[in-house]
């Protein structure tokens, strides 16, 4: 199809488009074949299969923005839409959303059980989320609380994100209620207020870099890759803790009962907390919701001596409905769940109950860009906290609040205390993410060198994982920072 041909309006039927698009993805040539579609719908503007099918070809050029836009867009009509739900779960498995994307695998194999597309990708989802989280879950040493070195270096920062869990953390997971985490975790972040402004610059704008490509377009493609990593390490944590916490419960509130019954009150308790969680992963959380408030009432009726652990049971239970609410976007009802759970955690003198519960309190404040509340709070479960996973990911979200209040000093110091408790498990993947953030406090604090130092090593990380898009991603800070226009992204992500 020509130039003219677009510029002139499409010349032939929608079906013919469809046909050639179909014909040239087949053949490989996916960028002609999203001509071919675009034009279709401008025929068409709403056809579901056509944006399901340029989704697809977007999603094979690693555009994974457009290919998520359009598989959302097949949706917009009917919600149940079989083909538009297995391309929204495959742009998310591939943007490293994977709890969500098992999500969408399951509403769809729900909808269309004889697919084996469906099941496949449940299978894939739950494998890589359980690769990214099992070493993690048999690592049971104690790290020390101290920074080896890095920490007395200066400062690190890192990007929050769009379009996937924020609520600022996040937008993220916005789009629809299935996604509130995105909603959530997208549009507190500093970098999209500073990046707006930077925009209009119009000397930034318009220039080039030596290979052609646009300023503008490779200071949004990094920054965004960056911010989606945020995104996924926090889900992995979300995921990591609750089966880690209800593996230490189960062992905790097993000793000395040898033998327990199904009507054995602390067994029913664990047996509903595991479907709890298990509604609430896979995207159901109304179900997961009343579920929690039945077994509350349950307990609540029994007399107090009929469970052994009951405080411990009820700050359980608060929690999971906090989660629950936190899902569906409830964020003050959530709060108050979470702060009963942690009344009940202080006054029993529950330290693992009591950790929890100020980590899901930071995690509101934050959501909702109360930074210097969410400080407060995780800096007081630091103390608590003996997991390595956990420290890391602590760390990490204490020096992101710092970023947030511009306070970069701090944020970098807590940024290498993530980085060094990464580097005693040993865990790439964090590596790759904590290397990042000191990256980027650096590119803040005007040291380039140093800079430069993280960056090389995040992408040693990333050669390692085999992470095409961060080794891009990378590469691309790097161009930018020896460019004329180095001092103006020194300050992209702050």
């Amino acid at each position: 199809m020509s130039d003219v041909e677009v510029d002139q309006g499409p010349r032939s039927t929608f079906s013919t488009y469809m046909a050639e698009g179909d014909q040239l993805f087949h053949k490989g040539e996916y960028s002609k074949a999203i001509a071919s579609y675009s034009t279709a719908l401008i025929l068409k503007p709403e056809d579901k299969s056509c944006l399901v099918a340029r989704s697809r070809c977007y999603l094979k050029m690693g555009d994974t923005d457009n290919a998520l836009r359009d598989a959302e867009a097949s949706l917009q009509e009917d919600k149940e839409f079989f083909k538009g739900l297995y391309q929204k779960a495959e742009a998310l498995f591939t943007m490293g959303d994977l709890e969500f994307a098992l999500v969408f695998y399951h509403r769809g194999r729900k909808l269309r059980p004889e697919l084996q597309e469906f099941r496949l990708g449940i299978q894939k989802a739950q494998e890589a989320i359980e690769n990214s989280v099992g070493k993690k879950l048999e690592n049971k040493e104690d790290l020390s609380l101290f920074c080896k070195g890095e920490a007395k270096k200066g400062p690190p920062v890192t990007a929050t994100q769009p379009q996937r869990r924020d609520p600022k953390q996040q937008n993220q997971k916005s789009a629809n209620v299935e996604r509130t985490s995105k909603q959530l975790l997208g549009q507190l972040y500093s970098d999209k207020e500073y990046l707006e402004k930077l925009l209009k610059d119009e000397d930034l704008v318009t220039g080039r870099m030596r290979d052609g490509e646009r300023l503008q377009d490779l200071i949004l493609h990094s920054v965004g890759y960056l911010d989606r990593r945020v995104d996924f390490w926090r889900q992995q944590k979300l995921i990591y803790a609750r089966e880690r916490d209800r593996r230490l419960l189960r062992e905790k509130w097993s000793k000395g009962r040898a033998h327990s019954s199904p009507s054995d009150p602390t067994e029913y308790v664990l047996r509903s907390l595991e479907e709890i969680d298990a509604a609430l992963t896979s995207g159901n959380a109304e179900g997961s919701l009343r579920e929690a408030q039945k077994v509350m009432r349950t307990v609540q009726r029994w007399p107090e001596d009929m469970l052994p652990n009951r405080k411990e049971v009820l700050a359980n239970l608060h929690t999971c409905m906090g989660n629950a609410l936190m899902d569906l976007g409830k964020m003050d009802p959530a709060l108050g769940h979470y702060q009963k759970s942690l009344q009940l955690a202080t006054h029993s003198e529950l330290p693992d109950a009591k950790s929890q519960a100020l980590d899901n309190i930071g995690r509101v404040y934050a959501h909702t860009g109360r930074f210097t509340q969410a400080i407060d709070v995780w800096e007081q479960k630091v103390p608590l906290v003996r997991d390595s996973v956990e420290k890391a990911w602590l760390f990490y979200e204490i020096g992101r609040c710092y970023l947030e209040l511009k306070r970069h000093a701090e944020a970098r110091e807590y940024g290498c205390l993530s980085l060094d408790a990464a580097d005693e498990i040993q865990d790439d993947k964090w590596l790759l993410n904590a290397s990042i953030l000191v990256a980027q406090a650096d590119l803040h604090l005007g040291d380039f060198q140093s800079s430069t130092s993280h960056f090389e090593k995040a992408l040693k990380r990333a050669k390692v994982l085999k992470d095409d898009s961060a080794v891009e991603a990378i590469h691309k800070v790097f161009s930018l920072s020896s460019h004329p226009h180095e001092k103006s992204y020194s300050m992209i992500t702050c």
